[in-house]
């Protein structure tokens, strides 16, 4: 089995998203998909917060457009007698969010504990929208499997809970939100920090023992140079676990940077691939 990551920009759109379904549904091995949130939606979300801190109506409209992006979405991806119960799942979790904005602006404070449940539902959909999406996927709630402390993985925690639901899964397809955990001690939803869907599939990967992780993103692959500063910029074929540690470290954004250790001290094969550009060989990240 193995393991692949998508993040905001390739769960974007209908476009993106006809494209991770062609991904998905063309693997020859079972996989454990791990999903950010529909890009931009964190930002959005946030915004949101901050208005309903202060009372401002715009916050609710905000909410009534992204319930839009999301329906629009599912109305054109997913098959007619799936639609149906995918939206009433969809709607409740709305109706939880607009909750959440209701008591934000009751209270007049916004808290890290408010933000951090605001924008879990942005994986929190995005998991149960894909999982219908893709044919013969079945969607695992996150917040149920990966558990945290004071914002880092709670490994022991955590590996107990996959043994005990990916780890028995015998089905073609797993969908997960990646980024979005509970506290081990408090319960509370406490995320992983920006970018840390790839250190969710990271964990997945290694709890598993996975053939490979695959994080598909908007580039071709770790690249020579910035191809934005230098347009002779070429994609690096293959390197090692080291080699891309020290890239993150340095501030490339193509993988978050937690994401190499546990992959490296399993030994499993990490491949960067284009969800835009699927022909592009990518880079391999081995030892």
């Amino acid at each position: 089995m193995k393991v692949l990551k998508f993040g905001g920009t390739s769960v974007g759109t209908v476009e993106a998203l006809r494209n991770v379904k062609h991904i998905v549904e063309h693997q020859e091995e079972p996989v454990i998909v791990v999903v950010s949130a529909l890009g931009g939606l964190t930002d959005t979300l946030i915004k949101a917060a901050n208005m309903a801190a202060k009372n401002d109506i715009a916050a609710y409209r905000i909410v009534q457009d992204v319930t839009t992006r999301h329906s629009d979405i599912m109305n054109t991806l997913i098959d007619g007698d799936k639609i149906d119960d995918a939206l009433n799942r969809v709607r409740a979790l709305f109706y939880e969010l607009s909750n959440a904005y209701t008591d934000i602006s009751q209270s007049e404070e916004l808290t890290e504990s408010d933000i951090e449940e605001v924008v879990s539902y942005g994986e929190r959909l995005s998991s149960l929208i894909i999982s219908q999406i893709i044919d013969n996927a079945t969607h695992f709630n996150s917040l149920e499997i990966i558990r945290s402390n004071d914002h880092k993985c709670d490994i022991q925690a955590t590996n107990a809970a996959i043994a005990k639901t990916l780890g028995v899964f015998k089905g073609k397809v797993a969908v997960m939100g990646g980024f979005i955990s509970r506290d081990s001690k408090s319960r509370r939803i406490s995320n992983l920090g920006r970018g840390g869907s790839d250190y969710t599939a990271a964990i997945v990967a290694s709890a598993i023992n996975a053939s490979s992780l695959e994080i598909w993103t908007d580039v071709d692959g770790f690249m020579t140079a910035d191809p934005k500063v230098d347009p002779n910029a070429t994609v690096i074929k293959q390197m090692t676990y080291a080699q891309a540690q020290e890239m993150c470290d340095k501030g490339a954004k193509v993988i978050y940077a937690p994401t190499i250790k546990p992959m490296a001290e399993k030994h499993i094969p990490v491949w960067v691939k284009n969800t835009f550009n699927r022909s592009a060989l990518g880079t391999l990240i081995t030892d």
